[in-house]
């Protein structure tokens, strides 16, 4: 997993880099123009700051998250090397919004408004979420953030659990989508067609509820 965000206005010319969630016992170590951000219980790194290396990556005038293809990362890896570090990273440019299909359902043993479901999101068997939607139902089509997705409001998917239940993404509202116009109410997008799998077109989106 690979999630990068580029602030110059804010930050100067630092590219942050996150592979793992934040953790509650991490540390630093600088070393030339990269610090790696590291768990400190087993030393993987949870992230990496690259400085300087804007205009050698082409993004010094974009601004939010930036998405690096392949050989933007190998400049990123060539940093770590130069500066010493071992770790290696990949690019990830699969889509983190995708269509999916609620495949089952059941009850959360220990919530009276959660559910369990799998659902298919086109990997090689369905992923577990868990959804607290009232109107979440098996055989549906509906939109799922992925780990390593980054919703409308900056807040960033990762692998979790719900009341002990482990879960692998979010199945989204329209309104967690930022769509315009999206119902106010509480309650996921169900898609009216589609297949699992298949990246989530936002443009189109924009006239669901014209």
């Amino acid at each position: 997993m690979l999630l990068s965000f580029y602030n110059p206005d804010v930050l100067g010319d630092v590219l942050i880099v996150e592979t793992q969630e934040d953790v509650a016992t991490q540390d630093t170590t600088q070393k030339d123009n990269v610090v790696r951000i590291f768990n400190e219980e087993n030393d993987q790194a949870i992230g990496f700051n690259f400085f300087d290396l804007g205009e050698k990556l082409g993004i010094q005038n974009e601004s939010g998250q930036v998405f690096l293809d392949e050989k933007q990362v190998a400049i990123l890896n060539d940093a770590l090397v130069a500066a010493g570090f071992s770790d290696k990273l990949e690019a990830d440019n699969s889509p983190k919004f995708v269509i999916g299909h609620v495949d089952t359902i059941k009850e959360h043993p220990d919530s009276d408004h959660l559910h369990i479901t799998q659902t298919d999101v086109g990997l090689d068997k369905p992923v577990q979420i868990v959804c607290g939607a009232p109107n979440i139902d098996q055989g549906q089509l509906v939109v799922v953030a992925l780990p390593g997705a980054v919703m409308p409001t900056g807040a960033e998917i990762w692998p979790g659990e719900l009341r002990g239940v482990d879960s692998f993404g979010m199945i989204c509202s329209a309104r967690e989508l930022g769509i315009p116009n999206a119902p106010q109410k509480r309650g996921i997008l169900v898609l009216d067609e589609g297949k699992a799998g298949q990246a989530f077109d936002f443009e189109a989106a924009k006239n669901l509820f014209d």
